[in-house]
């Protein structure tokens, strides 16, 4: 697969009704993945979506979770950008210019689905994600 670049969007508690109106806009296949899957089982949030993704037939790609408890969710800025793929050189490349002259919020490192993932906001405030797939 190659490097791919799209949005990322936070909900407050219905990632879920909103992905599935995005899928009946743009069709497509829609993954839901609950923060339960991943060891948040007995969790309040346990059936809340910890990560979804919507593949339409047109090549667009949207992403989306549930806000996690403690976090803020800010309507307005909700909106992140994602760069995935399985060319590690690559977008660790991308990661380390990303970050620099910006802050890490969570470092690029091995997460429990089994991909390196890290996030972090650029010098201009902007908000990314980083997932290696495969690693």
């Amino acid at each position: 697969m190659t490097s791919r670049l799209n949005p990322y969007i936070s909900f407050a508690g219905n990632a879920r009704e909103a992905m599935e109106f995005y899928e009946s806009v743009f069709g497509g296949n829609l993954v839901l993945n609950t923060f339960g899957e991943y060891g948040a089982g007995d969790a309040p949030e346990a059936q809340k979506i910890m990560h979804g993704m919507l593949e339409a037939p047109n090549g667009y790609t949207l992403m989306g979770a549930d806000t996690p408890p403690g976090m803020p969710h800010n309507p307005g800025d909700n909106i992140t950008i994602s760069l995935s793929g399985d060319d590690a050189d690559e977008l660790r490349g991308y990661w380390e210019k990303l970050c620099d002259g910006g802050t890490v919020a969570m470092p690029l490192e091995k997460q429990v689905w089994g991909d390196e993932f890290g996030a972090c906001q650029d010098k201009f405030g902007i908000a990314w994600m980083v997932n290696i797939s495969g690693t």
